[in-house]
């Protein structure tokens, strides 16, 4: 191919010309399909979510586009978890309390306390007055996070053994865009508008 390439252009056979030219776009394909490999394996992941435990912040179906970027986990931030469990699934819920931090949930009001502190939660779907058998209050462990989902009525989270507190190890990553939501009417997949794109 070299020896091709270095004749004179006028030199080549317009089947050389041909060769040359599907050989320059195969290695550009190439080094295409490599870069997004390499950016959707350590930079960002494409994560589809099943079933309704984070309504109305996530629906049944909707495509996430997930970071692994945020090392330290925060308060709000939605995320992909992979630690073993009793559903043998990855599951998706949001961070409320982290290491060293104590959670308190009066389950007669339905409210949350955080070392505390009565949580503003305009994101949950319903007030949190399931018990899942955990007694509260608890203090998060060194290393992990405690979950809940926003449809908190619906949701199998840190208020269960099944779950319990999460290793920060087994975060794959943080929730950032919903570009595209599953549509009921046409049964397919639609685009979101750029506004509803954001996770929070």
């Amino acid at each position: 191919m070299r020896d091709i390439a270095q004749k004179e252009k006028s030199e080549q056979t317009f089947k050389e010309k041909m060769l040359i030219n599907v050989y320059d776009m195969a290695s550009v394909l190439a080094t295409a399909v490599v870069t997004i490999m390499i950016i959707f394996t350590f930079v960002f992941r494409v994560v589809g979510v099943v079933g309704t435990s984070m309504v109305p912040t996530l629906n049944h179906q909707d495509w996430l586009i997930v970071s692994a970027f945020d090392k330290d986990p925060a308060y709000g931030q939605v995320v992909i978890i992979t630690q073993p469990n009793w559903f043998e699934e990855p599951i998706v819920k949001r961070i409320i309390a982290t290491e060293n931090q104590t959670v308190d949930i009066n389950f007669n009001k339905g409210e949350v306390y955080v070392d505390g502190v009565l949580l503003n939660e305009p994101y949950i779907n319903n007030a949190t007055i399931n018990n899942e058998g955990i007694e509260f209050p608890v203090t998060v462990p060194e290393g992990h996070v405690f979950v809940l989902g926003d449809n908190r009525q619906g949701s199998t989270d840190s208020r269960s053994e099944k779950i319990g507190f999460i290793k920060e190890e087994y975060i794959m990553g943080v929730a950032k865009l919903k570009p595209f939501s599953y549509d009921e009417q046409s049964r397919r997949l639609k685009l979101n508008p750029l506004s509803e794109w954001k996770v929070s």
